[in-house]
């Protein structure tokens, strides 16, 4: 699907399902303050798969965390969905995740007594609520998990794992899935299958994602690739391949 470009300011044209307006985040103070971010705008426009790359230290998992709510800035403004967090009680802040937000990480992070249905079911029933069934067989099957639900992590393969915690994430139907750095404990088979899921819940499914990751490979996938350094956004590439990908990294180290 061809993307026209797009700049880091909010689009009339494009909803946005987040997005950070001058972002900074410090770490430290004094002789030992690390600036991770320093003053970052971006926008994630819903219903586009965006990833955000860069060397080690640019900032990019800071980012992410605070556009998901998982850390706070030091000063700026982060939106999902339309709501400053900044303005969000810790309750309501939880309210906001739990709702309009989906995390995938690099290690899973799946309950081991339960199997595969269990866990995907779990944020919805620590809400009190009961999935959309519809929207639960959709998933299920696009992400092939029919005959994996009744197996524990154990039984499975990681990507089968990865694929669980995919499935766990788009449950609820949220704004935006966050995804850092989702295929890092995988194969390369593995990791292209997950990323192949992640692409169709894109096209297929609608959801907006937000990945985090340093393998040209995976950010070969999105629609939109984010290149931070130094805590500042350097460039942007749409209709991303690996070849360019590649060349483009290649100017970081030059």
């Amino acid at each position: 699907m061809a993307l026209a470009a797009l700049d880091t300011t909010v689009h009339a044209e494009l909803r946005s399902a987040a997005h950070t307006v001058d972002a900074v985040k410090i770490y430290g103070k004094d002789q030992t303050e690390v600036r991770a971010l320093d003053g970052v705008s971006v926008d994630f426009v819903a219903g586009r798969f965006t990833a955000i790359m860069g060397p080690s230290g640019s900032g990019k998992s800071t980012l992410l965390h605070c556009c998901a709510g998982l850390d706070s800035l030091t000063s700026g403004r982060a939106f999902i969905a339309g709501t400053d967090l900044s303005t969000l009680n810790d309750h309501d802040l939880t309210v906001m995740r739990r709702d309009h937000v989906g995390f995938i990480f690099q290690s899973f992070n799946l309950l081991p007594i339960l199997n595969a249905m269990e866990n995907i079911r779990l944020p919805q029933r620590l809400a009190g609520r009961r999935p959309d069934d519809v929207w639960l067989d959709q998933v299920i099957d696009t992400l092939g998990l029919r005959d994996r639900l009744a197996h524990r992590p154990a039984e499975m393969s990681g990507g089968q794992q990865q694929r669980v915690a995919v499935a766990r994430a788009l449950v609820s139907r949220p704004e935006i899935i966050f995804a850092d750095e989702p295929t890092g404990n995988l194969d390369s088979r593995s990791g292209a299958e997950v990323l192949g899921f992640m692409r169709r819940a894109v096209d297929d499914m609608h959801q907006t994602i937000v990945m985090v990751t340093h393998d040209p490979v995976a950010a070969g996938h999105a629609d939109r690739i984010l290149f931070l350094a130094d805590g500042h956004v350097v460039d942007e590439m749409t209709e991303p391949s690996t070849t360019r990908v590649l060349e483009r990294m290649q100017r970081f180290r030059d």
